[in-house]
């Protein structure tokens, strides 16, 4: 019997062979709508009962697809600004084509083209839109430059949470003309960042926004003095320990928070496994002081984004001259007061830049690690004397924490 299924197979062996190159050889690649694929030289006919459909910088047009049996796609060919011509395409399967990037509310014209399989053209046929005013317009009004530490501060509303650029510039002594300074991109609806590197003095500013297309607003241009920022002095740095704080293991003591020293070959602050909640660690700043931010460095190599290393974690601060212990809470929101101490803001440590899952990540974001993570002191805070970290989450979940090093920068009083 086996040796008939055998012999069996081994007939039937050459007919699947050919049965599997005829498949493979059935299988084309599709190049899109530009390659010819029909001898058929008719011309087809146009699209009709067309109708508009405004947006914002955009505007949908339906219409009627023509009864040709060789057509392939519509094609949409219009000048967004005056300049530059983009053409956008719909196969044969939509009736709706997407025109977008127009720089203005206003009337434009775009031209409509059947397209056979061997690439002829209809007669064109042309109709008007009028877009609604694009988002980077409506973003430019909401725009919003104030002094802040060491140079200015961005804040503006993307409503539609589009692809846009703000583009900061600023009187450039050497040239002694507004240069570039900055060009940050975002789809986020709330626009809030600073941008520092400036000493100071009277300065003059300004702002614009573009968009994906390369439309740009006109500039907002103000004269602004940054506020005075420097890096704390750490040699004035001293422990100032509350019952509330965590204890230390390993000989990683608080100390080692100011002692410039960032590889994992030297200690930093490790408090003990199996440790009360909340697991946090305070010190005196030696100078009352308007923070505006801090680098923090984690530990890394083996130990990035992962063990003790912080996930989320507030700062909390106190301006008084010897702050009582306070148990604060785990979740406050920024400015919140409890006894002596004040919420300076809530973090999240970035996720790692590869997108790798955070235990398995690579040697890019280990040297993100390294080079240490600036983070933002909420404007406005109060001037404080006392520094207190308060660990919500580390990378591994556990019950201790671990930092090497922070760098603190505010204004002194």
């Amino acid at each position: 019997m086996m040796m008939k299924i055998k012999r069996y197979l081994k007939q039937l062996l050459p007919v699947i062979l050919v049965i599997m190159i005829g498949l493979f050889g059935s299988c084309k690649r599709n190049d899109g709508f530009n390659v010819p694929v029909s001898n058929d030289k008719t011309k087809p006919d146009v699209v009709t009962n067309i109708k508009v459909k405004n947006l914002n910088g955009a505007a949908y047009i339906t219409y009627t697809l023509p009864n040709s049996p060789n057509l392939l796609y519509v094609l949409a060919q219009y000048n967004i600004n005056g300049k530059t011509v983009r053409q956008t395409k719909s196969s044969y399967y939509n009736d709706t084509v997407l025109v977008e990037g127009f720089a203005k509310s206003q009337d434009y014209q775009v031209t409509l083209w059947s397209v056979s399989r061997a690439n002829i053209q209809s007669d064109p046929i042309t109709v008007t839109v009028h877009p609604d005013t694009p988002y980077y317009l409506l973003a430019k009004p909401t725009i919003q430059l104030a002094p802040d530490f060491g140079g200015i501060n961005v804040k503006g509303i993307d409503r539609g949470k589009k692809d846009l650029g703000f583009i900061l510039i600023a009187f450039d002594n050497s040239t002694q003309a507004l240069e570039v300074q900055d060009q940050h991109y975002t789809n986020a609806d709330t626009i809030n960042y600073s941008v520092r590197g400036f000493a100071a003095n009277p300065r003059k500013f300004g702002v614009y926004v573009t968009d994906q297309f390369g439309n740009i607003s006109d500039t907002t241009v103000v004269n602004l003095t940054p506020i005075f920022e420097t890096l704390l002095d750490k040699s004035q740095f001293s422990i100032y320990k509350l019952p509330t704080d965590s204890p230390t293991a390993y000989g990683w003591e608080v100390p080692y928070l100011w002692d410039n020293k960032t590889d994992d070959y030297s200690p930093g602050w490790h408090t003990a496994p199996g440790g009360p909640a909340p697991i946090q660690c305070t010190f005196n700043l030696g100078v009352s002081a308007q923070l505006s931010r801090f680098i923090m460095w984690e530990r890394p190599d083996e130990y990035a984004y992962s063990h003790g290393n912080p996930k989320d974690f507030s700062i909390w601060g106190s301006d008084k001259p010897a702050p009582q212990d306070a148990l604060l809470p785990q979740l406050a929101s920024a400015g919140t007061v409890v006894g002596d101490w004040v919420n300076l803001g809530n973090y999240h440590y970035p996720d790692p830049p590869s997108g790798l899952t955070p235990g398995f990540t690579n040697a890019a974001d280990n040297t993100f690690v390294k080079a240490g993570v600036n983070f933002d002191i909420t404007p406005g805070s109060p001037k404080v004397h006392f520094f207190r970290l308060l660990v919500h989450d580390t990378w591994s979940g556990g019950d201790f924490a671990h930092v090497m090093e922070f760098s603190i920068y505010g204004n002194p009083q």
